[in-house]
């Protein structure tokens, strides 16, 4: 019979001759705690989105005290800013910093659509938070990183929360447009020279004189260098974005018709790809004329005989100028402008844009043409010797790593989940068809659809995989047939070899220049100035 026992706080039991005593555990495991954040956002600073704002911080708080495993960092939150780009979000850039400092171990939001909109930001972000051991809850998709092999279904997610961004900007790219052909739209930012009250455009004097100044100036015969070197003298005011006057910013306002009271909309699109950007309208979608839509400035007589001037300039005076081989082709590596050319009596030399205007801005010297040819020239014989050994070798490295680092692209990892999924689809509806569970009609309908899209997606996956790169390796067979067909040495720069090479120069400094190949090598050469 047994008989129970309590020996020092110990149970024991008693059975005949042995006594069997259970010892209690000296210590209890620790309950780990994990520190918590959340992120929100609401897309606009608006009194209803401030309320949204608002209650988010409150579910959030209530949520993660609420939770015995869980202890609260701090919510995390942006109001007003597009979930486009990550690096428009403050508060999303502290919780990143946070999370690099150890300072967190798990984060919830909302939804994707809350975290990242754009499929790049919202990978890149999982994965590093993942390489420190931070989790990321997404609550509408349960979506949880931590318990989750694959970014296959964030990657997914993703592009969903992207397609809905672009959706929400093709609904305001309509919204314009139809502001635009009624007339209700003017601008969102006032030109030179205005102020915007309200909706509508007024004259801002003191900024009006210098438009009127730059107007007369240009059709007494000024260029736009000279107009602007004489602004910065004068101390003239600028736009608070532009620090000094330039020639580019006299070149806007001589073609901005909105100083003769009319407008022409929608010069600049967005584009609908990511990441967005203004681009130039060249006819892509409808512009709009706006005859008396703001206050004139001038004349638009005096506007179109600017107009006729600056083409009859462009017609004589640089016809002959911008057929030089170096015309538009070599940057500075200091400012990133391009170089201008300049002919003072007989030595024909070349300058940084910035560096003419102001050179306080940028100290890179002038470098003289023949500088230009004579690296040119020294630079081809060096490819002539040795250019088909590194350039073959190019191309067979290239093409050796070009499959491998393909496999990682978005695009492939998007279309072999899909070729998955469709896989899945057709071995499942092939188990219906077995089991007497789906019509003969329907399988064949259904097979047959899923085995075009099959097709369709093994077929883009083969093109990516192809045609990504061809360009680089066929641009550095052409440079290698080339250097085969031309001379040994170069007696005098030719032009025709210089195009059919060089995409472009960068002046690194006042001794050595780069000249970047069409196939995207660049190769380093010293300057040997020649006394002039």
């Amino acid at each position: 019979m047994e008989k129970m026992l309590n020996i020092n706080g110990n149970l024991a039991i008693e059975q005949g001759e042995r006594r069997i005593i259970t010892i209690s555990a000296a210590k209890k495991p620790e309950v780990i705690v994990l520190r918590v954040a959340a992120y929100a956002r609401v897309s606009t600073s608006s009194d209803e989105q401030f309320n949204s704002y608002a209650a988010q911080n409150r579910y959030y708080t209530d949520l993660i005290t609420a939770h015995d495993g869980w202890k609260l960092v701090g919510i995390y939150a942006d109001e007003g800013i597009s979930g486009t780009i990550a690096d428009k979000r403050d508060d999303f850039q502290r919780l990143m910093t946070d999370c690099r400092q150890g300072l967190i171990d798990r984060v919830l939001t909302k939804s994707i659509a809350r975290f990242a909109r754009n499929t790049v930001d919202c990978l890149e972000a999982v994965r590093e938070l993942k390489s420190i051991g931070v989790s990321v809850l997404f609550e509408k998709e349960k979506i949880d990183t931590a318990i989750m092999s694959s970014e296959m279904i964030t990657a997914i997610m993703a592009s969903l929360a992207q397609k809905e961004s672009e959706s929400i900007g093709s609904n305001m790219q309509w919204s314009y447009q139809k502001r635009m052909e009624r007339g209700e739209f003017n601008t969102c930012k006032a030109p030179f020279g205005f102020r915007l009250k309200g909706s509508s455009l007024v004259v801002e004097e003191s900024e009006a004189c210098v438009v009127r100044f730059i107007f007369e100036q240009y059709l007494s015969g000024s260029s736009r260098e000279e107009i602007a070197a004489k602004l910065r003298e004068a101390n003239a005011p600028t736009r608070a974005d532009v620090p000094l006057w330039k020639s580019s910013t006299i070149y806007h306002i001589l073609n901005n018709e909105r100083y003769t009271g009319n407008a022409l909309l929608a010069k600049r699109i967005t584009t609908n790809i990511f990441p967005k950007e203004k681009v130039k309208n060249h006819g892509e979608r409808p512009q709009y004329f706006v005859e008396g839509s703001n206050p004139p400035i001038i004349t638009p007589e005096t506007f179109e005989k600017a107009r006729q001037l600056a083409a009859r300039r462009t017609c004589h005076g640089n016809a002959v100028f911008n057929e030089h081989p170096f015309q538009k082709q070599i940057i500075c590596g200091c400012c990133g402008s391009l170089f201008k050319r300049q002919k003072p009596r007989n030595t024909e030399y070349w300058i940084c844009y910035t560096h003419y205007e102001s050179k306080d801005e940028c100290a890179m010297p002038s470098v003289t043409t023949t500088a230009f040819e004579d690296s040119f020239c020294r630079m081809y014989y060096k490819l002539k010797q040795q250019g088909d050994t590194i350039l073959s070798a190019l191309i067979t490295g290239y093409l050796t790593v070009k499959s491998q680092r393909m496999l990682w692209s978005l695009d492939v990892i998007d279309l072999n989940k899909k070729i998955a999924d469709l896989t899945n689809q057709n071995q499942l509806l092939s188990v219906l068809k077995q089991q007497g569970l789906v019509d003969s009609d329907i399988f064949i309908s259904r097979s047959n659809a899923i085995a075009e899209q099959l097709r369709k997606a093994k077929q883009e996956k083969s093109r990516i995989l192809e045609a990504e790169g061809d360009s680089t390796v066929q641009q550095t067979q052409d440079m290698i047939d080339i250097l085969a067909d031309g001379p040994t040495f170069l007696e005098e720069f030719r032009a025709d070899l210089f195009h059919a090479l060089v995409d472009k120069i960068i002046v690194e400094d006042a001794d050595h220049v780069s000249f970047r190949m069409r196939n995207g090598l660049q190769f380093r050469e010293k300057i040997e100035r020649r006394k002039r």
